[in-house]
């Protein structure tokens, strides 16, 4: 039980900011361009109180630890963006949406870097400080690249409806209620599907791993590790 609690603590704080940090982003980028509706209610922060939901945040990440779960995943309350309020609409869902991701990819960065400052941590906190900072590494780059799958409502589908010429971008827009089920379909139901024919149909999944891996090992050149 004390191994379990110490895994868990080692997790949860990196999840939360990961999370928040990145709904807080798209809020801050929303209101730059335009949308206050963010703004107004409160949701311009960087508080994760602010953006956590109980089960997305807390207990869905908590029971996939617990049981052992091959992946790690969560979500906060979206930030609610009113796309046609933002000056040049298009150009703005595009980096509305960037921004979650963005600021992954520059949280995985500091936390890489942080790693340089485990000599000056007291010798009995630095494997708990090392173990969020790799933690916060790999959940903050996870988080960029799974958003970025070209699928509404992820962040990579919105771009990819700004980005699209209208006759394309359109029927994807219209995707977006059943984005979740999906991804659902893709990531989890047809990879069982196909190991019951001995079929490996994980390419998604392995795809995922692979540019995770690529960014993962990028970060750690730029950061000297």
């Amino acid at each position: 039980m004390n191994a379990t609690a110490y895994e868990f603590s080692t997790w949860i704080l990196p999840l939360v900011f990961a999370i928040t940090f990145h709904e807080a982003a798209h809020g801050f980028v929303a209101h730059a361009f335009g949308d206050s509706t963010a703004w107004d209610l409160g949701r311009v922060s960087f508080n994760p109180l602010r953006h956590i939901d109980p089960f997305g945040t807390l207990l869905l990440p908590a029971l996939l630890l617990l049981s052992h779960s091959p992946f790690l995943f969560g979500y906060a309350k979206p930030v609610p963006v009113n796309f046609r309020k933002l000056r040049a609409p298009r150009l703005g869902m595009i980096l509305v949406a960037l921004a979650g991701p963005g600021t992954n990819i520059l949280l995985a960065l500091a936390a890489a870097a942080a790693f340089h400052l485990l000599p000056i941590v007291p010798a009995n906190a630095a494997l708990w400080v090392a173990a969020n900072l790799k933690n916060a590494v790999l959940i903050n780059v996870v988080l960029a690249v799974f958003n970025m799958m070209p699928i509404p409502p992820l962040d990579g589908g919105r771009v990819a409806v700004g980005i699209l010429p209208r006759p394309l971008a359109v029927p994807l827009s219209r995707l977006e209620p059943f984005g979740m089920l999906i991804l659902i379909g893709i990531l989890i139901l047809l990879p069982l599907a196909g190991s019951q024919f001995g079929l490996n149909l994980n390419v998604i999944s392995a795809g995922l791993r692979t540019v995770t891996d690529f960014l993962i090992r990028l970060i750690l050149i730029l950061t000297g590790n």
